[in-house]
This record gives C-alpha cells, structure tokens and sequence, in this order.
C-alpha cells in the first residue's frame, strides 16, 4: 500500500506523459522505468563510495571520470535543451556499456537494456519527468516494491495491454496454495510484468518475519483522511522485514529463487525493474521463447527438470509454426494450440516431486480433439493432479470474459483423485468494471485447500452439491479424461409448488370480473 500523496504524484506523472502524447501505457511504464534505473543507478553508486571513505575497500565504479555527467545527481540540474541532448546521446546508449560491468544492474539488465530507446519527444515532459521520478521515495526499500505494483497497476486500466497483467489477488491465493519457502526455485515460463515472481517474494517475506519484525503505519489519503477498505475498516500499510530469512537463504533469493522468460523485450524490462524494486537484487530474467528448442538448448537446468514451482498464466490465444516448437514438446502433445504447449512446457520444466500452478482457458479442460485430450491424460495419468480450481468468467473483464480455471499438479507419480472447486465470487464485480464487493470465495478456497482431506473421497461426506468436491480417477477417465466442473458437480432442484390449473383459472376469471365492474363504473362517471 502507498499514500495518497505518493498516488498522487504517479498519478500526475502518467498524465503529463499522456498529455506530452505518449499514450500507450506499456511504454509510459518503460520510459519512466529507464528513468528510475538512472537514479538508481547514481544511488548505488552514491552508496559504494560512502562505503569506501569509511573501509577503504575498492569497488567496480559505474561512472568512470568522463561519465559523471551522466549520474542522476548531474543530470536533473540541467536546462531542458541540454538534458534532452545528454539523456538521448550519451544516457541511453551507456545502458549498454553499463550492462559489461560486473555489477549487480549489469547481471539484471543485461539481456534487454542495451535496445532502450528514448520515446519522449518534448523536452518540456522529460524535464518534468526527471523532476517528478527525483521525488519518487525510492531510497525507502519497503515502499519500492507499492510503487511500481501501483504503476503496473495502470495497465489494468488502460486498454489492451492490460492483458499482461493477472489480478494480483487471483496471484496471491495461488501463491499461498503453493506455499514457497526460502530455498524453492520458481519460475514463470511467460513472465509479462513479473506479477507471479514478486508477489512470490511478498509472500516469503511475510512468512519469514517474526512478530517483532512486522511493521504498521494507517494510510491516509492526500487530504489527511483515513483511507477505508469496503469494511469501513481504516487501511494500513503493512511492512514484513524478512528478519528470519538467513545469510544463505537470503542469497538464494537474490539470485537463484525467481526465474522468469518472454519473447518480449519490453516486458523484461518491466518485470525486471519491478523485481528489483520490491528488493530483489539478481533476479534471473531472459528474453527467450520458451516453447522453442533454442530454450532447451540456452538454458537446460531450467528447461527441463529443474524447477520446483511454477506459477504461470500463459497466452490463451494463438497457434505457432510447428518448426519453431520443441519436438519434445510435440511429443507430449501434439498441437499449435499455445494454451496446450504451456502446460506440456511446464509439467516438463518441473523436477520430480514439483509443482505447479497455472491458469488455463475452460477449453483446456473439456475440448474434445485428440490434442486436448492427450494433455489432460497426461497430467492424470503421468503425473499427480492435485485441483482443478473454476474461476467466474469474469475475473478478466474488461479484457476478456473467457471462462477460466486453475490446474494444479505435482510431477511424477499417479492421480487416484482430484479436487474440484467452484469460485463463485472474488471480491470484485463480475462486470466490465470490477468494484469491489464483499463476497469473496478466495479465502475459502485456500484454507479448504490446505485443508483438503482425501479420506472423505470415498465417503457420504463428498458433497458434489457443495463447491468443494472430489472426483476418482476412474470417473475421469470414463468421461475422457473431461476436467470440467460442470460434468461432475451436482445441482439440486428445488421441486416447485403450484396451484392446480382449474383453480388458477378460477382466480383468472374473479380478475376479469373486477376489471370489467371497474370498466363499467368508469363508463357510467362519462
């Protein structure tokens, strides 16, 4: 949570950026994230050489001597024609250089900051753009991660591009059913904003503090009001130190815990910022498509076998050029349809004994050709299906209003039965909207989750009726493997009461009766 001073000032800072006529919202975030990558960049380097005047020990300098006119600290002091001249000439072409050093920005942007181009036009907007960013609170580690969650949170209300974005609520109920700890290895094979990883890392912190560790301060708004939930209950910001987290482990997170891959540069750059602004220092994030072979290749540690969780919304849409796909990929499925191939890709990625979380169309669980079906046999069959989780088709909107759901499923083994559960409701409208309200399922699901008893299978106390239920292997496999909710959840009928027809005619008439004596008084007043 942020204030909303500090809402205000974003806020102010995206309409100056759609008044100076960028008005795609992808590219406000990523012209605003290589601004902040500048100043963090100067920041660092401001830390390093408070470190050594007291240690005397050396360290990799960012800026050499004819490079200094280009930290933070020079640049926002300088007349609008000259800073626009420095920062397209000489800044944006050093994030290149910047990424052949050894430093820790270098290790993170390297893939992806070396084609950032500078897309503001006026001079005026960047000399306001520099100025607003110097104010971001980005010294304050704790409210880092707030801020750039609420700028990526732009994207949900600005067209198309929101498609990137998975509610972070949908994302945190996944997260807590995965229960990471602080050696997992976690990956997002379709990365977009990196909403998956770093709500991951939110999790862990709040996990690992201690109860003298955790923080509260009440928000208020920019006027000095209390800011209130739906409850009327005072909102405050809630801040986990991770005081339990040792030196080993916090060095796993640093740089082995979150892994993260897209085809899409800008992405990266995104998901990349916003990791390292919620304090991870080297997240490992590629630009790759990784259902292609050249994954496989580049990065088999992690393309096969190597991951512990995965959590994943992947692209509903589109079919791709069977050359381009993995043949091993093909071999577990045989299809062009993406939706299928992410899962195929992850049940491979997992290492024995993983798992994983993703969020799939309804088509997936219930459509009939021989691809579909040699997926869902797949997961039944070859491996542990642990849920399949129905979402309301809204959660999307105004996106899209495809039904979804999510599997979940360890790697190995066999299912003998599967869970189902019917999300009914998440704490926001079903409409184009999305207001909140108060019904929520979310926090059923992931208590009756955790909670989930398989000696009830078998027994009266399996309710279909109910939302949560289980079905055995072998009714699955009777229906061809369908893992729709519908073709197993029973529906009550409440049998209805009515009067026999004579009466009801009966009471048809004693109407007609009274209306015409009515007519008639009518017609004799005229």
């Amino acid at each position: 949570m942020i204030t909303g001073q500090l809402k205000s000032k974003i806020d102010k800072l995206w309409e100056e950026f759609w008044t100076g006529g960028i008005t795609n919202p992808l590219t406000v975030i990523e012209q605003i994230t290589f601004l902040m990558y500048a100043r963090m960049l100067d920041m660092n380097e401001q830390a390093d050489e408070k470190r050594f005047a007291r240690t005397k020990k050396p360290f990799t300098r960012r800026f050499n001597d004819n490079e200094q006119h280009l930290r933070w600290q020079n640049l926002r002091h300088l007349g609008a024609e000259e800073l626009y001249k420095v920062v397209k000439d000489e800044l944006f072409p050093y994030f290149s250089k910047a990424n052949d050093d050894e430093s820790t920005e270098g290790a993170i942007f390297n893939e992806f900051m070396k084609d950032a181009q500078l897309m503001i036009q006026k001079q005026s907007l960047l000399v306001k753009a520099v100025e607003m960013v110097n104010d971001l609170p980005l010294e304050n580690s704790d409210t880092k991660g707030d801020l750039y969650e609420y700028l990526l949170s732009k994207l949900t209300t600005a067209g198309i591009n929101g498609q990137f974005r998975t509610p972070r609520h949908i994302i945190r109920a996944m997260v807590e059913m995965m229960d990471p700890d602080k050696n997992s290895r976690i990956c997002d094979p379709s990365t977009g904003t990196g909403g998956f990883l770093s709500v991951s890392y939110e999790y862990l912190l709040e996990k690992y503090t201690s109860p003298e560790g955790v923080e509260r301060e009440p928000l208020f708004d920019i006027d000095g009001k209390p800011l209130l939930d739906i409850n009327g209950k005072q909102l405050e910001n809630v801040l986990y130190s991770g005081d339990l987290i040792g030196e080993d482990a916090r060095k796993h997170i640093d740089t082995d815990m979150f892994h993260g891959f897209d085809f899409d540069a800008t992405m990266l750059r995104v998901a990349a910022m916003n990791l390292v602004m919620h304090g991870i220092k080297q997240p490992d994030i590629h630009y790759q498509d990784t259902l292609s072979q050249s994954f496989l290749e580049k990065f088999p540690n992690e393309a096969k076998s190597g991951m512990e969780i995965i959590l994943a919304n992947p692209p509903f849409k589109g079919s791709l050029d069977e050359e381009d796909v993995c043949p091993e990929l093909l071999r577990k499925v045989k299809t062009k349809k993406t939706e299928l191939l992410f899962v195929a890709l992850i049940e491979r990625m997992l290492r024995v004994g993983g798992r994983s979380a993703t969020i799939v169309p309804d088509g997936v669980l219930f459509g009939s050709s021989k691809a579909h079906q040699q997926l869902r046999q797949l997961l039944v069959d070859n491996n542990q299906l642990e849920a399949v989780l129905s979402l309301p088709s809204g959660v999307f909107k105004p996106y899209a209003g495809v039904s979804t759901a999510i599997l979940i499923f360890t790697k190995g083994g066999t299912t003998d039965h599967v869970w189902f559960y019917d999300v009914q409701a998440d704490g926001f409208s079903l409409d184009d909207k999305r207001t909140p309200i108060k019904d929520n399922d979310l926090p059923d699901l992931v208590a009756q989750f955790k909670a989930r008893d398989k000696a009830v299978a078998e027994t009266e106390a399996n309710d279909k009726t109910q939302k949560a239920f289980w079905v055995s292997k072998e009714d699955i496999i009777s229906n061809k493997y369908d893992l729709s909710i519908n073709r197993y959840k029973e529906v009550v009928y409440e049998e209805e009461q009515y009067d026999p027809p004579k009466e009801i005619l009966g009471k048809l008439v004693s109407l007609e009766n009274e209306i015409l004596a009515d007519l008639k008084e009518l017609e004799a007043m005229l």
